[in-house]
């Protein structure tokens, strides 16, 4: 897949099947429509693009809102990938782009810079300055500028649609398996083993610290299945998200305590892919109620089956 930072970087002699739209999550939802685009790719011989952007633009409008991502540009771009697109356009969002009219964007961007010939969007997207562009828009613009364009239907699960807001509510309500459907894969956070206060080598659980990237959402505090990512290598795992409230903690911590592994792997990174939600933040009366605690955990999560 070839990234783009710059659309003047791109060659338009080739035309293109594209969906624009933040993907955040690459949920199942987004999914759909890159299958979409591929299958129309295909069958009309167009090279397939995504058009995102990069910061969100709620930082640019609301740059005092504390807004978490279900992904990093990573991930993203990894997911992206993944999928079987043959193009990425990174957008930043700047003060020149935000007063993009919709129509402006769909003559000076879309068409004249990219040649796109085929256009797919969601259910609910809307761009452009003030919203100004929607489906109306590019069917009228479409006959005079030569492309097709196509809007898909929201994907539903339970008969819920699936978006991005949805999964991370999920997720901050503690809902790993609703917001895993919704996604087609597990929720994952990657970042650097640094160092903590080893309290839990102390009683029997060392625990791996793990610093991520601050735009990442993190799930509800409290206690996880998850599946441990090091050097390739697979491995259960029991993690903490929380200020260890037991010995008085303050500051937000994600650790992990991996079963069946020993190793220094400081300054690693690793991932851990959330599998199921054990219990919530507790403060316990001492370390003997913690120990007991974290006993019972460790057996359900041997007994998880991964």
């Amino acid at each position: 897949m070839k990234v783009f930072r710059n659309f003047s970087d791109y060659p338009s002699q080739k035309p293109l099947a594209l969906s624009l739209g933040m993907f955040d999550g690459v949920h199942l939802g987004h999914k759909c429509i890159i299958d979409e685009l591929k299958k129309v790719g295909s069958d009309n011989n167009l090279e397939t693009a995504v058009l995102t952007f990069w910061p969100h633009p709620r930082f640019v409008f609301n740059p005092n809102e504390d807004l978490k991502l279900l992904n990093t540009l990573d991930e993203k771009t990894l997911l992206i990938e993944k999928y079987g697109i043959n193009n990425l356009f990174l957008k930043e969002f700047d003060e020149e782009f935000r007063n993009l009219t919709g129509e402006e964007f769909v003559r000076q961007i879309l068409v004249k810079k990219l040649n796109v010939k085929y256009l797919i969007i969601g259910y609910d997207h809307s761009f452009g300055k003030n919203k100004s562009g929607n489906f109306e828009l590019l069917q009228k613009l479409s006959k005079e500028l030569d492309f097709e364009v196509e809007q898909m239907e929201a994907i539903n699960i339970h008969e819920n649609n699936i978006s991005s807001t949805k999964i991370r509510n999920a997720l901050l309500n503690g809902n790993i398996l609703e917001a895993n459907e919704m996604l087609g894969y597990s929720y994952s956070v990657s970042g650097t083993v640094v160092h903590g206060k080893k309290l839990g080598r102390t009683i029997g659980y060392p625990t791996a610290n793990i610093e991520n990237e601050s735009i990442k959402l993190l799930p509800k505090k409290g206690a996880y299945i998850v599946e441990v990512f090091i050097k390739d290598q697979q491995y259960k795992g029991m993690l903490s998200v929380g200020t260890n409230p037991t010995v008085n903690g303050e500051k937000l911590t994600v650790e992990v305590y991996i079963l069946d592994f020993e190793g220094d792997i400081y300054d690693e990174n690793i991932t851990v892919k959330f599998r199921d939600f054990l219990h919530e933040e507790i403060k316990f009366e001492g370390l003997e109620k913690l120990i007991e605690r974290l006993d019972e955990d460790k057996r359900l999560t041997e007994a998880f089956k991964f």
